[in-house]
């Protein structure tokens, strides 16, 4: 294990170990889908009943991830430029405009995000670190090093206390632990074009899953170390993402354009369909009965049902489609 000391000290408040995508699976009214355009440059707002789009706004030139606030009034999107470019972009989700740029500067190439007791995370590929940004103070309070090649997504428990987060050319899964004012990394080795990652709903294991060998690495939070290797031939997978039940696993293949379901108890595949001929972002209903495929080369967002595991229509948000999420008003 490497100690690794914070360059700011975080104050953190007690909470629950459950993870950022756990809080988004929570019931609400107001809910929009999110839904970013690399193409275009947008990020579009969604009614999730009837699957229109209520809005677009402008965002940054390269954008790649969003999430919201946890009261659903404002987005978050990261601008990430091939690790070079060093700006997130504030939305305002009520008067639906861009309102913001944050400068992330001196940390670069800022992708993963998580909003967490009021803050937001941000991983930084270029600068090998995650960050946290306050936005009631508008600055960087929080800068952890991680040492890894593109460390690129990340999830935070409830409690601010355990972020995790993968590093794709460096093949591995960081672990990081708050102790005191530093914090501890762990270093899971896996595979090259290691990217996306979602945690268990009980907290106990991060599935991750490899670009390059298509394989799921289980790790147990506990232990941290790799329980068991599943060879889920899931080559080009680009994100992974589990059920708020804990019941199933999805990851889409950018090279394939399939999505590979998988039973999480049983460990085995339950179905491998085709979304498109290139599928990206991923996110799964509040309820567990859809699932949105973003599928950049087709233009546009795969609706896909997980009680038939069938596309059952197409959302068109923009040309090259990726990062998707849920606003909870």
């Amino acid at each position: 294990m490497k100690r690794i000391t914070a360059s700011m000290v975080a104050f953190c408040l007690a909470g629950f170990l459950t993870t950022t995508s756990g809080i988004q699976a929570q019931t609400g009214q107001g809910r929009k889908l999110l839904a970013l355009s690399k193409a275009d440059h947008t990020l579009a707002i969604v009614d999730p009943g009837s699957l229109k789009v209520i809005a677009k706004t402008p965002v940054g030139a390269d954008p790649h991830e969003v999430i919201a606030s946890a009261d659903g009034k404002t987005a978050y999107v990261s601008n990430t430029g091939g690790g070079r470019f060093h700006v997130l972009n504030v939305i305002d989700l009520v008067a639906q405009k861009t309102i913001d740029s944050i400068d992330t500067s001196p940390l670069k190439g800022p992708h993963g995000l998580a909003f967490v007791d009021g803050k937001l995370w941000f991983s930084a590929e270029g600068s090998k670190a995650v960050g946290r940004y306050d936005p009631a103070i508008k600055k960087i309070d929080l800068v952890i090093g991680t040492g890894q090649g593109r460390t690129h997504m990340v999830e935070v428990t409830r409690d601010g206390q355990h972020a995790y987060t993968t590093n794709t050319t460096g093949g591995t899964v960081s672990i990081l632990n708050r102790a005191n004012v530093e914090w501890e990394q762990t270093v899971v080795q896996t595979s090259k074009g290691v990217e996306g990652f979602d945690i268990t709903p009980d907290g106990k294991e991060i599935w991750a899953v490899a670009a390059e060998n298509g394989s799921i690495y289980i790790i147990d939070t506990a232990s941290k170390s790799v329980i068991k290797t599943i060879d889920a031939k899931a080559v080009g997978a680009n994100r992974l993402k589990i059920s708020s039940d804990g019941k199933l696993a999805l990851i889409s293949s950018l090279r394939t354009g399939e999505l590979v379901i998988y039973d999480v108890k049983a460990r085995r595949e339950l179905k491998r369909l085709k979304a498109g001929t290139g599928a990206a972002g991923l996110l799964i209903d509040l309820d567990n009965t859809r699932a949105f495929v973003a599928c950049s080369p087709d233009n546009y967002v795969a609706v896909v049902n997980l009680k038939t595991f069938e596309v059952v229509t197409r959302i068109d948000v923009g040309g090259r489609p990726d990062g998707l999420a849920w606003a909870l008003q």
